[in-house]
């Protein structure tokens, strides 16, 4: 399993431990993943996704995982959270058709 957040792509970084002998070595600085269920409900449904912390206080900031998701850049979503994102825009175009 990747550690990749889902919704704002956030990943695996690097950068050095350094000691009080300023000694560098690498380390990698690992995202904050929780795996989470949301509610989506233009799609009333439940949707699992492992997301940063980070992700999970936008997405409640901005009103649910449905105006995060339509706020988004698709390109930063992953492959899971884009087709659910296109679900979700399909269904609300809908419900302002009829």
């Amino acid at each position: 399993m990747s550690r990749v957040c889902e919704l704002s792509g956030k990943s695996v970084m690097t950068g050095n431990n350094v000691s009080h002998a300023n000694n560098r070595t690498r380390r990698r600085f690992l995202p904050n993943l929780v795996n989470v269920t949301l509610m989506s409900e233009a799609l009333n449904q439940r949707i699992r996704l492992r997301v940063s912390a980070s992700a999970l206080r936008t997405v409640e900031h901005r009103g649910g995982l449905d105006a995060f998701l339509m706020k988004e850049k698709e390109g930063n979503l992953s492959s899971k959270a884009a087709i659910i994102r296109r679900q979700v825009s399909k269904k609300l175009a809908e419900n302002a058709a009829a």
